[in-house]
């Protein structure tokens, strides 16, 4: 796997962190203003002339760094189930089915994301129970007086059911390998971060334009376009295209 072919999966992630904004977005701003027991090594951060703004960045860099790291994770366990699945298909059939699927995904996401169709919410059902057992384990890390407890909130806030999460997690599972399936959710998970980098550090400001409903449908149309562009790409066969950077290719599925 190719840095060309891990684009697509940040642009899916920048471009759906309208949906994060919504549904966690309040969290992680309430998260970056809780006061902190001790001061932070913010040693790093001496160049920053606010050192309230600096604590808040430490805060969320180290939740999102949580919440990324759990994406990969879960990434490179499927990515491992479905190495099984390729050998017994074999390689081409695997590959050319996974193909197909991932951008069906896509398709399904922009829908989600328009909020057209809101069947990626009955997906979400699916992790309710995973959640379960992690979120009691959340309260032990009150109050979150240190970055540590910051990464590991992060940690475990990253196995919340979301449906669009799971729509790229399954893709990351197609790519038949650990490595490249914690790849996918890694650049995934890099794709949401400017967003939600901003919105803890800025507050609440960010949340009230991002959740306008031009700017959700507008994300979830460009989404929508690279998926329909995935599955044209996939019925004509371009490889080595410029196509490879803006869809999900054989190589990355």
């Amino acid at each position: 796997m190719t840095a060309l072919s891990l684009v697509p999966f940040f642009v899916i992630g920048l471009l759906g962190s309208v949906h994060c904004v919504g549904m966690c977005g309040g969290i992680v701003a309430a998260f970056s203003v809780v006061p902190a027991a001790r001061p932070f090594p913010v040693a790093v951060m001496a160049a920053v002339p606010v050192p309230v703004l600096s604590n808040r960045l430490v805060r969320v860099l180290s939740y999102n760094a949580g919440r990324i790291g759990s994406y990969a994770v879960a990434g490179a366990a499927l990515g491992g189930v479905a190495n099984g699945a390729r050998m017994l298909t074999g390689f081409a059939a695997f590959q050319l089915g996974g193909l197909w699927l991932a951008n069906l995904m896509l398709v399904v996401l922009g829908l989600y994301l328009t909020g057209a169709w809101q069947g990626l919410v009955r997906i979400e059902s699916l992790g309710q129970s995973l959640w379960k057992l992690l979120q009691p384990l959340t309260r032990h890390l009150l109050p979150l007086d240190s970055p540590l407890k910051m990464f590991a909130m992060g940690s475990l806030w990253g196995w919340l059911p979301c449906g669009m999460v799971y729509s790229v997690l399954l893709t990351a599972m197609l790519t038949g390998s650990p490595l490249s399936g914690a790849s996918v959710m890694l650049a995934f998970g890099l794709g949401t971060l400017p967003t939600l980098l901003v919105m803890g550090v800025l507050g609440t400001q960010l949340r009230v334009v991002m959740q306008k409903p031009g700017v959700r449908v507008g994300s979830g149309l460009l989404v929508l376009a690279f998926g329909l562009l995935g599955l044209w790409h996939a019925a004509h066969g371009m490889p080595g295209s410029w196509l490879d950077a803006v869809c999900i290719t054989p190589m990355a599925s």
